[in-house]
């Protein structure tokens, strides 16, 4: 009788150990960037819509709401966030509204990534209508 030769398998669960680890470990950082990314999007939303509703009061002009919202990112993310905020008056469906532009970086990387890629927009209603 030939004798078939025995498959040595020590030192396999260390080396199945690391690469489910490896995977683990890189789903875990794609979520948290995803959710990173979706939170620094929500912040300038906001950041935005509140320095519309500063900009579009009655003693106000759309200046102050570029200001506030410039202060507001820099506190709440990065001053790197801040560097292009913009404000206009318009009209949408007939009402004339503040719209404040944010475009900002997209955290790819923690906060680093590629420059003014993210667009983000906040109106309020013109109290002086």
């Amino acid at each position: 009788a030939v004798a078939m030769p025995r498959h040595d398998e020590r030192g396999a669960a260390v080396a199945d150990f690391v690469m489910v680890a490896v995977l683990v470990v890189m789903l875990f950082l794609a979520v948290f960037q995803l959710g990173l990314t979706l939170h620094t999007r929500n912040t300038l939303i906001s950041c935005a819509s509140e320095g519309a509703r500063l900009g579009a009061r009655l003693d106000a002009v759309p200046g102050q709401g570029v200001a506030r919202t410039q202060s507001l990112i820099s506190q709440s993310l990065s001053p790197e966030y801040a560097r292009k905020v913009s404000a206009r008056e318009s009209v949408v469906d007939g009402v004339r509204v503040v719209e404040v532009r944010v475009v900002a970086p997209i955290p790819v990387l923690g906060l680093l990534g590629p420059n003014d890629r993210l667009d983000v927009v906040g109106r309020a209603f013109l109290e002086a209508q």
